[in-house]
This record gives C-alpha cells, sequence and structure tokens, in this order.
C-alpha cells in the first residue's frame, strides 16, 4: 500500500461499485461540509487502471472523491494497491456498508455481482454477516423503483418475492406507476400476489406423504433465521395429506369430523365435550381447524337407558 497525491479529476471510476442508486443530499451536503472544513480525513483507496493503464481506478471512496471535485480541490491523497481479481467488488461494497447505508437494492445488486466474480454466499456471509439476496426473485422493474426509495414494506415485500415473475409481470402492469402518479400502491401489489400458504410446523404428516402428495416446500427469504419458513401454497395437498394422517392415526373410539360455521367441530348428537382428562369410555375426534392444523377434542356419549323390568330391550 502506497499514499499518493493526485488531481481527484484523474481518478476512474469503478464499474464493480457497491451504489448504483444516488446517496441523499443531507448525507452529501454533510460530507462536502466537512471536507471543506479539514479536508478529506479518510483517503480513497484507488488501484492501477487494469490493461496497463497509466491511471488509477477509485477502488472505494467515489463519493469522497465526488464531493473532493465539488470543493475544488486541486489534490488529494489517495492509498494506492494491488488490484483484486474481483475487480475490488467485495472490499467496494464492504467499504460501501461501513459508511452511509446501502438501500436494499443496490446492496443486492452488489453481492449478484460477487457471486458471477465467483464468490460464494458462504464467503459473502463471512465478509459481510447480512442476510443475503433477499431480492433475487423480485422484477427488475419493481428493483428499479424501489432503488428510488419507493420501498414496500417487509411483509409486503416478502409477498412479492415468493411470487413467480411471471405473476409479477402481470399485477406489475396493473400497479406500475405513471406520471400522474409516480408512488406505487405497494399494498396492491402485493395483494394481487397474495397466495394462502401452508406451512410444514402446521403438519401432522411428515415427509413420506408429503412426497406422497406432491408437496414441494417453498423457503421464504424473508423469514428470521430462527424459525422454519418454508411453505406451500398447494392447499388441496396440505390438506389432503393432513386428512390421511388423520385416518392412519385414527384412536379407538376415534371419528373425524367437520368443523362448523364458527369453526368449532362437529359432534354427533347428543355428545357431550369432554375439557378435562378423558376417560377409558369417553370418544376422541380430529378435525381440521381453519388454518389446516389437526386439532383433538374429547366427547362423551349418554349411557344407554337400561330397560326397565318387563320391557324388552330397542332393537
Amino acid at each position: 500500500m502506497e499514499l499518493k497525491f493526485v488531481d481527484p479529476r484523474a481518478l476512474k471510476g469503478n464499474p464493480d461499485k457497491a451504489r448504483r442508486s444516488k446517496s441523499s443530499p443531507q448525507a452529501d451536503a454533510l460530507l462536502l461540509a466537512t471536507i471543506r472544513a479539514v479536508g478529506i480525513v479518510q483517503p480513497p483507496v484507488v488501484a492501477p487502471e487494469p490493461n496497463s493503464g497509466n491511471g488509477f481506478v477509485i477502488d472505494a471512496g467515489h463519493r469522497r472523491v465526488k464531493q473532493a471535485i465539488a470543493a475544488g480541490l486541486e489534490e488529494i491523497a489517495v492509498l494506492v494497491i494491488e488490484r483484486a481479481e474481483d475487480g475490488g467488488a467485495m472490499r467496494s461494497l464492504a467499504e460501501t456498508l461501513a459508511h452511509e447505508q446501502l438501500n436494499p437494492v443496490d446492496q443486492w445488486r452488489a453481492i449478484e455481482r460477487l457471486v458471477a466474480l465467483g464468490w460464494t454466499e458462504e464467503a459473502i456471509a463471512v465478509a459481510l454477516a447480512r442476510k443475503l439476496r433477499l431480492l433475487a426473485n423480485v422484477l427488475p422493474a419493481m428493483l428499479d423503483q424501489m432503488a428510488k426509495g419507493d420501498m414496500p414494506n417487509e411483509s409486503q415485500l416478502r409477498t412479492i418475492a415468493s411470487a413467480s415473475l411471471d405473476d409479477q409481470k402481470e399485477v406489475w402492469k396493473k400497479h406500475k406507476p405513471s406520471k400522474a402518479d409516480p408512488q406505487v400502491s405497494w399494498w396492491s401489489v402485493a395483494q394481487g400476489l397474495q397466495k394462502t400458504r401452508m406451512y410444514p410446523r402446521d403438519a401432522s404428516f411428515g415427509d413420506e406423504l408429503a412426497q406422497a402428495y406432491g408437496i414441494a416446500w417453498v423457503e421464504d427469504l424473508f423469514a428470521p433465521a430462527d424459525q422454519d419458513s418454508r411453505y406451500t401454497t398447494d392447499v388441496e395437498a396440505f390438506l389432503g395429506a393432513q386428512q390421511e394422517w388423520m385416518t392412519q392415526n385414527l384412536p379407538k373410539k376415534g371419528v373425524i369430523t367437520e368443523t362448523n360455521n364458527w369453526g368449532q367441530p362437529e359432534l354427533p348428537k347428543k355428545a357431550e365435550r369432554v375439557y378435562g382428562k378423558p376417560g377409558k369410555s369417553d370418544h376422541t375426534a380430529l378435525y381440521l381447524d381453519r388454518e389446516g392444523k389437526v386439532q383433538t377434542v374429547h366427547f362423551r356419549m349418554p349411557e344407554a337407558k337400561k330397560p326397565k323390568k318387563g320391557e324388552q330391550p330397542a332393537g
């Protein structure tokens, strides 16, 4: 590493820089004021121009160079380093994240660039300690809109990213911004892509029945890392597997029942629901609640009346 003094106007931008969207005017104004007052505190990092060029390419510090030019500085200090194999893409991303926070779209695009340059997600995770590629399934046109600062909330973003690109295209045609209304109604976009999700954490069946019913679990990239975020939108298959599990695991004196309009299990006529510990003579009912979970209730049937003396038993 070598310290040099150069004309900031002679430095060339890095095509692999992490930040693509403009930083906020407030952040730029603050940086410009700082440079005018005390100069550049941390010298930008540059690397020799590739292909035997005579100049230098900015590896880290594009905003500092830009504001130094705006401040009218004729010469600034830079740190010259050897050019990295990835063109400095990782260093640029890490350095930028350490200063003003990248918006989510720029961060994802920078990570995609690193993957294309041969970085693995594991290596990037170690380097950045951040959850990766959250926006990989979002339509590029939506990404461009988000990069302008028009972002959906986390719940809406999860719904959008979980939908297929074809579905996203169809919904985007209806809700993309116009000159009259430049802001996107992300709520409407998410609603158009909303599908009922069924989760393995709510399933009583295991892998064997899941495979038999053709259930393929999809990972929710936006869910917290400490929970099972898999899901399926094939509601019919999920409920079918739940029904078969109930049939296979029906206890003695057990029945499978439906629910009424209030979501309560339909018990046989004259049945008395047991809320405490069931007795040996009590019955069990299995049913699916409104979320598709298997629920269990116990009930008791009235004892058959003993015939009086001289009466014949019924039947």
